[in-house]
């Protein structure tokens, strides 16, 4: 009988590139053929190992023969569909990244879902699957192992300077011994490296190049490169961590503890165990230890911390709340809807994690062209090396030095993480504000839009219909609304509820109504303070009274506003009339703006009556389709498709699946949190239709720090290559060229953290 199948996760202390994520990668799939598949992600620090019957043990020694300290942090007993892939190898499961919202599987995905290691190895810990800790273990950055490493090769250095001064005829030999300080790590790596797979590692030409140094005699040069190669890397791994943590600081959002309800006390429970159907009391200034519906209470809410809406939202009974906003005036009493482990804060965390090992278009390619480059990078430092002493008797120390600058200006560290930082950097951004994208294709996808689609109802509207009009015929507008709001008492119909909520807001106090009855599809009766009330439509109202021709125009006027007219007879009295429509969001005529000020052509797509879409797309000044069917959507947008447009289309994530799947970028806005995290390629959280433009002005911002970043990397190796044959640079400058482009590079990514709509 065969091994079950079994998924390992491991926390990886030292990786800090795609580079390393590669070797790992590499060395670990040559344990055998019971390994199935191997998922790296630099973001999170972590490896998965699929696998059949491959001790842990086993695998973190191969990971220790590489350089790499592990951390075994569970078993996953049903492997789940694998991670995106991290760096340029294939998995086992097939990554489909084609926009497909039909047909998906959500409960297949486990979206956020974090699964509780039930393994064990020896004495190790079962840890949660998800290590939001502050450092790989825990410990602060100086005392990782990269950061001891280069102090050590500084104080090395630093004493190597000292003694030669007073000791110059030893000079060779001291400067030898601070150099292979630090050499040495570095040289056990790349023979790891080469003997595990990864023959051509940055390693390989460092150790190449201080060696060839200390041959011809340039080892104060060689002793210094190597410290300043141990400082970039030492850089790299702190930026690293830095992004890394950027978005697992939402977690500290969350409460520790909570105010449970249990048989008629209060008591402090973790927040980590409430279990859902759990009632909790918050208090005002309290943060929320859970998502969950408010029972009883009323009271603003800050949901900054989550959905970045600056503006408190009024939260009373039947309301949803996430966890980590913040109560602000009242006592909420709230049923757990879920558990910590999948509440808001903890899915955008996976989300974001998740998306942030989804590769963008720019970074595949980058990572093709890397495997390339190191090659030719060795060849080509070989030639300059070789060709001038044998063609033209050049010197040969001169050429070597020569040859071996250029293997440290070739380095491609700063090349390769140059798009991966900042795509990191952008999700994590934007992830902050409310605006999530599922992986690098799409932040990179969102840029290139031309053409943006919009559903009407819940998108570009509240979704519920509002009384905009009252028209007085014999009646006062107060005597209207309050015998309209009379009769329609108890109806749970949205245009009942919407003059009710007029009158409500209006202070008017509502007589009582008797014999009150509906009329299928007309309107409602009864009769309020002794006289017969019917409000109906303007067709049932016409079978009872004439309507005069002022009126008629009247009510014509506002049907072609895209309103709802209904009628009030007080007895045989035509006494006025409401009129009702479903009204723009508050921002949405800047969204549509803002998006059209970035050259971005905006549509409706809606399947409501052809007079209200095209009254509310001339308020907001938009091309209107009406009355479409879901297959129509499609069709309009595979027909923008031929046209060469790009196509973002934005709805509530749960209707008009078709249109959704056939557009270049979809986006989930107003359709809840479910459908927020779970829809699409994109959603943005507190449905605002400002945030559409926004996520296109991030997707920009984050491309041309991507320009700037790959402008940085390969403009100073080609300022140093020139300046290195020219015999203008040598060995240490030419590490500089590497490790200075590295930190410029990944500090300029670093900026997108600090990126405002």
């Amino acid at each position: 009988m065969s091994a079950p199948v079994r998924q390992d996760k491991f926390r990886i202390e030292g990786m800090d590139c795609a580079s390393c994520a590669q070797k790992i990668d590499t060395a670990v799939r040559r344990l055998g053929n019971k390994i199935s598949d191997v998922t790296v992600s630099v973001t999170k620090g972590t490896m998965t190992v699929t696998h059949k019957g491959i001790e842990a043990d086993a695998i973190m020694e191969q990971l220790k023969k590489l350089g790499y300290q592990s951390r075994y942090m569970g078993e996953n007993q049903t492997p789940a569909r694998p991670e995106p892939e991290t760096e340029p190898h294939r998995c086992s499961g097939a990554h489909d990244h084609e926009h497909s919202h039909e047909g998906h599987d959500h409960g297949a995905q486990q979206h956020g879902l974090h699964v509780h290691a039930t393994g064990k190895i020896k004495e190790a810990p079962v840890l949660h699957m998800h290590d939001h800790g502050e450092a790989e273990d825990g410990r602060p950055w100086w005392q990782q192992g990269k950061a001891r490493l280069t102090m050590a090769a500084g104080a090395a250095l630093m004493a190597a300077y000292i003694a030669g001064h007073f000791l110059p005829q030893y000079a060779l030999y001291i400067f030898s011994a601070a150099m292979l300080v630090g050499l040495v790590p570095i040289a056990r790596r790349a023979l790891a490296g080469a003997r595990f797979g990864t023959p051509f590692s940055i390693e390989t030409l460092m150790t190449i190049a201080a060696i060839g140094a200390l041959i011809i005699g340039a080892v104060e040069e060689a002793a210094m490169v190597v410290f300043l190669f141990l400082i970039g890397e030492m850089l790299e791994g702190v930026a690293a961590r830095r992004a890394r943590n950027s978005i697992r600081g939402l977690a500290d959002l969350v409460p520790k503890t909570a105010r449970a309800e249990e048989n008629g006390r209060i008591v402090e429970r973790d927040a980590a165990d409430l279990a859902i159907g759990t009632i909790i009391q918050v208090r005002p200034g309290d943060r929320i230890a859970a998502d969950g519906e408010v029972l009883s209470g009323n009271s603003a809410v800050n949901e900054a911390p989550v959905t970045g809406e600056s503006t408190p939202k009024n939260k009373e009974a039947g309301d949803k709340v996430f966890a980590g906003t913040i109560n602000s005036d009242a006592v909420l009493r709230v049923r757990v809807t879920a558990t910590a482990q999948n509440n808001t804060i903890a899915r955008i965390i996976a989300q974001v994690e998740e998306a942030q090992e989804s590769k963008a278009p720019t970074e595949r390619f980058i990572d093709r062209f890397s495997v390339w480059y190191t090659p030719a990078v060795m060849i080509l430092a070989a030639l300059v090396a070789i060709i001038p002493p044998l063609v033209a008797g050049s010197s040969w120390d001169e050429w070597i030095y020569k040859g071996l600058a250029i293997l440290l200006i070739g380095c491609p560290c700063a090349l390769v993480i140059s798009t991966p930082a900042a795509i990191a950097a952008g999700l994590s951004s934007g992830a902050r504000r409310g605006l999530l994208m599922k992986g690098g294709a799409v932040l990179e996808s969102a840029g290139h839009v031309t053409a943006a689609a919009f559903d009407k109802t819940g998108t570009l509207t509240e979704g519920k219909p509002v009384v905009t009009d009252i028209i007085a015929f014999t009646h006062s507008e107060a005597d209207i609304l309050r015998f309209a709001a009379a009769v329609e008492q108890g109806s749970s119909h949205p245009l009942a509820l919407a003059i009710l909520k007029a009158a409500q807001t209006r202070n008017i106090a509502l007589p009582q109504v008797h014999d009150g009855a509906a009329l299928g599809g007309k309107g409602v009766t009864g009769t309020v303070e002794g006289k017969a009330v019917l409000l109906a439509s303007p067709k049932a109202v016409a079978a009872k009274t004439t309507l005069t021709n002022s009126e008629k125009q009247r009510i014509a006027a506002l049907n072609d506003q895209g309103k709802t007219v209904s009628l009030l007879m007080i007895g045989d009295e035509l006494a006025g009339g409401i009129a009702m429509r479903d009204e723009p969001r508050e921002d949405a005529r800047q969204g549509i703006k803002t998006l059209q000020t970035q050259g971005i052509r905006t549509i409706m797509l809606t399947g409501d009556n052809r007079r209200t879409a095209e009254a509310i797309g001339r308020d907001l000044g938009m091309e209107v389709h009406a009355e479409m069917m879901p297959e129509d959507k499609r069709r309009i947008v595979d027909k923008l498709k031929t046209q060469k447009q790009i196509i973002a289309k934005i709805g509530d994530g749960i209707n008009d699946a078709p249109a959704l799947a056939a557009a270049d970028l979809g986006i989930a806005i107003g359709g809840g949190t479910d459908v927020a995290l779970e829809t699409a390629d994109a959603a943005i959280m507190h449905g605002r239709v400002t945030d559409v433009a926004n996520m296109i002005a991030l997707s920009r911002a984050t491309m041309a720090n991507i320009k700037q970043n790959i402008t940085l990397a390969i403009g100073l190796k080609l300022v140093f290559l020139i300046t290195t044959i020219a015999g203008i640079t040598g060995l240490w400058p030419a590490i500089l060229a590497d490790t200075g482009a590295t930190v410029l590079v990944t500090a300029n990514a670093m900026r997108l953290l600090r990126w405002k709509p």
